[in-house]
């Protein structure tokens, strides 16, 4: 695919989520050089379940050939990260759809990072997205996997002392013990008087 790719050229395309981390069969060197080649673009995890053929989880690579052409900001250096795993809804049982609010987001959020003017102003969002530089990747390994560079969300800190907090829990932890054994006691109740049981 990258042969392909003219000298000003951009491609995108799905693979399984092994070829984000696989080191096996030269896997890994082949990434490596194609890193080091600042040819990644933007990496984007995406949720399982997305596909009618098979559920594993994929994920979609950007390749450009020249990220400083002059028709976007200039990006050498630069990978972009989107961990989409947490999106889609289930459409039934087995299958997931990203909405297309979610799909905006994701092209949006693609669209700011290279620098286009009409898409917004770009920032790192902590648990989905943000932009590294070569020599982060390099010190991951030369893998890929979204999650290891935009970190956890950030949470709402609710203000309650770390003291209180674990008395609350401990003290709903005790309540589910209790409850925990009065259900087991009711099954065996039942049990004995289905005929099973001591």
């Amino acid at each position: 695919m990258i042969h392909h790719l003219s000298s000003q050229g951009v491609a995108g395309f799905v693979l399984a989520n092994g070829s984000m981390s696989s080191n096996q069969s030269g896997e890994g060197e082949i990434r490596k050089t194609i890193i080091e080649a600042d040819l990644v673009d933007c990496m984007v995890a995406l949720p399982g379940q997305l596909f009618y053929n098979t559920q594993i989880p994929a994920c979609l690579w950007f390749l450009a050939r020249n990220k400083k052409n002059g028709k976007f900001r200039n990006r050498t250096g630069e990978t972009l990260f989107i961990d989409a795993r947490k999106m889609g809804v289930l459409i039934d049982r087995v299958h997931r759809e990203l909405t297309v609010e979610e799909i905006a987001k994701i092209a949006q959020t693609y669209h700011a990072w290279r620098g286009e003017k009409e898409a917004g102003k770009f920032e790192d969002i902590p648990g989905f997205c943000k932009s590294a530089k070569l020599e982060e990747i390099a010190a991951h390994g030369y893998v890929l996997t979204p999650g290891r560079y935009v970190g956890a969300e950030e949470t709402e800190d609710d203000d309650e002392a770390f003291e209180e907090k674990m008395l609350h829990l401990t003290q709903k932890l005790e309540q589910q013990f209790q409850e925990s054994a009065r259900l087991e006691m009711a099954i065996r109740e039942n049990l004995r008087g289905l005929g099973y049981g001591g």
